[in-house]
């Protein structure tokens, strides 16, 4: 498991997705992340969070039942055995005299491969 704890904003990214995962046909692959945050003035209910493949972003849904869990899938097109991603999480916080604000948290670039059978 890769964790990233960034300055300041001090949200962690804990990559719930093995390294390596057997090639399918339907060439969509499941990515799971769950992020925390210590910053008390994050208004979690604003979450938006994406998994990027070449800075295109794919909207990632909250796991049921498990907090602070999202999945989703990354595209790898047949051939391509590997692929690099990163998390992006985009979110509200109250800052002070200015209301609600925006803020994002950067997970660090993974690497999935993708192995034939």
């Amino acid at each position: 498991m890769s964790v990233l704890l960034l300055t300041g904003c001090a949200s962690q990214f804990t990559r719930l997705t093995p390294l390596q995962q057997p090639r399918n046909a339907s060439t969509q692959y499941p990515v799971e992340v769950a992020f925390n945050s210590k910053q008390q003035s994050l208004r979690w209910e604003s979450i938006q969070p994406y998994v990027l493949v070449n800075g295109q972003p794919s909207a990632l849904r909250h796991v049921a039942l498990v907090q602070n869990r999202w999945e989703g899938f990354v595209s790898v097109p047949p051939g391509v055995n590997t692929v690099e991603y990163r998390f992006k999480f985009d979110y509200k916080y109250n800052a002070v005299a200015k209301g609600p604000t925006s803020g994002t948290a950067l997970s660090p670039i993974y690497k999935l491969t993708i192995v034939d059978q």
